[in-house]
């Protein structure tokens, strides 16, 4: 039986809403890096993954253009996804500590992964324009997950999954919630918004974001999802 959230992802996979995205994204998976060029690109909006009952959702920022938008699975194919899934391997989140593509077993326990924008964007940097197409498919993916904390890659992760609780109805603190790493809200019916700085290069191979750092946030979900505060 196809789920709502099967078919959510149907309908993602189909977008064309964005001229620009549409335009870039098609445009690498012609042209291809040359590493992978005897790849067949993804080429197209990569829908979330992970486990429908997780009560972790983890909000990126959008597909790499060599990563997700080759292979068609959030942070797969590229070093912030080596770097993300084995945080979650060691936090206990993913059965295994890599991600090379669709079909190499990676699996995710109690974590679901979304994103701001389901395009790979030119320089990694979506309009807002393009954000706020894209906000529907967030809202009606985390409106399907049961997520009790919702972990937020960077200051953009951090910004949509504000913006999607309050178009849910949640009432937020004035002023807003600024994003930080290790940064903690509390929402209403348990719920926990936290911040971490996102997985990028930039951040993990300059030491702005260690493993050991990515580690204590992942320590602190743990505590959180075990109903201590």
């Amino acid at each position: 039986m196809t789920t709502k959230l099967e078919k959510l992802h149907k309908e993602i996979v189909a977008c064309r809403a964005c001229p620009r995205l549409v335009e870039w994204r098609e445009e690498v998976a012609r042209v291809k890096r040359r590493a992978y060029r005897d790849w067949n690109y993804w080429g197209r909006p990569v829908p979330g993954f992970g486990d429908p009952g997780a009560r972790l959702i983890i909000v990126g920022l959008a597909p790499a253009a060599h990563g997700a938008n080759r292979t068609g699975r959030m942070f797969t194919g590229d070093r912030s996804g080596d770097f993300l899934f084995a945080g979650l391997h060691r936090a206990g989140f993913a059965n295994q500590p890599h991600s090379e593509h669709r079909e190499d077993g990676l699996t995710l326990k109690d974590a679901f992964i979304v994103a701001a924008a389901r395009c790979a964007p030119p320089d990694n940097k979506p309009l807002p324009e393009e954000l706020a197409r894209c906000a529907p498919f967030l809202d009606r993916e985390m409106a399907l997950l049961p997520g009790r904390v919702l972990l937020a890659l960077g200051a953009i992760g951090w910004n949509a999954a504000l913006a999607s609780l309050e178009r849910s109805g949640v009432e937020l603190s004035s002023p807003r919630p600024a994003f930080g790493h290790g940064a903690e809200v509390r929402l209403p019916g348990g719920r926990t918004l936290m911040g971490c700085y996102h997985v990028s290069q930039q951040n993990t191979q300059t030491g702005r974001l260690t493993p050991a750092m990515f580690d204590a946030v992942m320590a602190r979900v743990r505590v959180l999802l075990d109903g201590k505060r």
